[in-house]
C-alpha cells in the first residue's frame, strides 16, 4: 500500500523550516512526502530546493487556495492513500502505520484522522480537529475535545477509536479511489469546511470516517489567517451555508436554513456589540455571498445524494447546551455517543 503525504504550502517557509524535519524524518516505509507549492511568492521553494532536493514538488501557478491546490496536486500524484497535512503540524514516530492499519482492517472507512493535539500546549487538544469532528442539528461544527472554544486537556479520554462525522483536513488520512469517486473537494469553498462537506458527501455516498487515537500530531493552527480574521469570519459563515444546502436532506433543510439565518444574524449583532465591525460586514457579506452562490449549489445539490437518516449529526442544540447548560466538554453530551 502506498501513501502520499501531501503539503500545501502558500508562503510558508518558516512553517516548512519548523515542521518538515519530522514529517520527513518519521514518514517512511511506503509513504512519499510531496509538497505542492499554491503559486508561493516568498522563498519557500528555494528553500525546498537547496534543503531537500530529493522531495517532490508540484508547482501551481497561482493561489487556488486549499480546496483547489489540494484537487489540483491530488489529480497528479499515484497512491493509494492521500494524506492531506497541513504546513504546521509535527508528526510523531510511527504516525501513518496506524491509521493505515485502522483503515484496512475496516474497508468501508474512507476517511480518518489521528488525534490533534496543540503544538504549544501539548497535553490539550486543538481547536482544528481535535479527536474527531461532529456537526449538530443546525451545521455547528464541534469535536471531541472542543466545544466552541472551550479545549479540553488530553487525558486518555478519547483513546477510543470511533466514527465521527468530520476529519480535519489539517491532517486527513483518504482513500484515493474514494476521493476520485467523490471528485475530491468542492473548489468553491476556497478554503475553511471544505473538508466537512467532503466527510459529509463521502458519508452520504455511504462510507464512514473514523477516528484513530493511536497516530498523535501536533498542530500550531490559524497558520494561515487568524482564528479572529473578517476574511476567515467570511469563509466560515458562506461555507457553513453551503455545505448544509448541498448535503441535509428535504425533510431537514429549509427549517434549518431557516434557523441558522437567524441565528448567523445574531450572531453578526454580537459582533458589533464586541466593536467588531468589520466581522460583521464579513457576516453580512457572506450571507449575500451564499445567495448568488444558490444557482450552483442547486446543480451541486441535485447531483449528490442526501440520506434521510444522518448518522452522527448530534440531534440537540449546541448553542443552548453550550451557552446555557453550560456543557462545556464533548462528555457533557452523555445523551449522545457516535459509536
Amino acid at each position: 500500500m502506498t501513501t502520499a503525504v501531501v503539503i500545501l504550502n502558500w508562503n510558508g517557509k518558516k512553517m516548512l523550516e519548523r515542521f518538515l524535519p519530522s514529517v520527513t524524518a518519521y514518514t517512511t516505509g511506503d509513504a512519499e512526502v510531496i509538497i505542492a507549492d499554491n503559486g508561493s511568492t516568498d522563498d519557500s521553494l528555494d528553500f525546498l530546493r537547496n534543503h531537500y532536493p530529493c522531495l517532490r514538488i508540484i508547482q501551481l501557478d497561482k493561489n487556488y487556495g486549499f480546496a483547489e491546490g489540494y484537487n489540483r496536486a491530488l489529480s497528479q500524484i499515484q497512491a493509494d492513500y492521500f494524506v492531506l497535512l497541513n504546513d504546521d503540524v509535527e508528526v510523531t514516530p510511527r504516525w501513518i502505520e496506524p491509521v493505515i492499519s485502522q483503515m484496512q482492517q475496516h474497508p468501508n472507512t474512507a476517511i480518518c484522522q489521528p488525534k490533534l493535539l496543540m503544538f504549544d500546549q501539548r497535553d490539550t487538544f486543538e481547536y482544528a480537529g481535535g479527536a474527531g469532528g461532529f456537526l449538530d442539528k443546525y451545521g455547528y461544527p464541534f469535536c471531541r475535545g472542543r466545544m466552541f472554544t472551550s479545549l479540553e486537556n488530553d487525558h486518555g479520554q478519547y483513546n477510543d477509536a470511533c466514527r465521527i462525522f468530520w476529519a480535519s483536513g489539517a491532517a486527513m488520512f483518504v482513500r484515493s479511489d474514494v476521493w476520485k469517486q467523490l471528485g475530491g473537494l468542492d473548489n468553491d469553498f476556497f478554503a475553511h469546511m471544505e473538508e466537512i462537506d467532503f466527510c459529509w458527501r463521502a458519508k452520504n455516498a455511504g462510507y464512514e470516517v473514523e477516528y484513530c487515537p493511536h497516530s498523535v500530531v501536533y498542530h500550531v493552527g490559524g497558520g494561515t489567517l487568524p482564528k479572529s480574521n473578517p476574511r476567515k469570519t467570511y469563509l466560515n459563515f458562506r461555507n457553513n451555508m453551503a455545505l448544509l444546502y448541498k448535503n441535509l436532506p428535504q425533510n431537514r433543510l429549509h427549517w434549518v436554513l431557516f434557523c441558522r439565518i437567524i441565528l448567523d444574524y445574531v450572531a453578526a449583532f454580537k459582533f458589533l456589540l464586541e466593536r467588531k465591525p468589520k466581522e460583521f460586514g464579513a457576516v453580512v457579506e457572506a450571507h449575500k455571498a451564499f445567495y448568488k452562490w444558490l444557482p450552483s449549489l442547486k446543480v451541486k445539490r441535485k447531483q449528490l445524494k442526501q440520506l434521510k437518516n444522518v448518522s452522527g449529526l448530534y440531534p440537540g442544540r449546541l448553542l443552548v447546551d453550550y451557552y446555557l447548560l453550560r456543557k462545556k466538554k464533548f462528555s457533557d453530551l452523555h445523551f449522545f455517543s457516535p459509536k
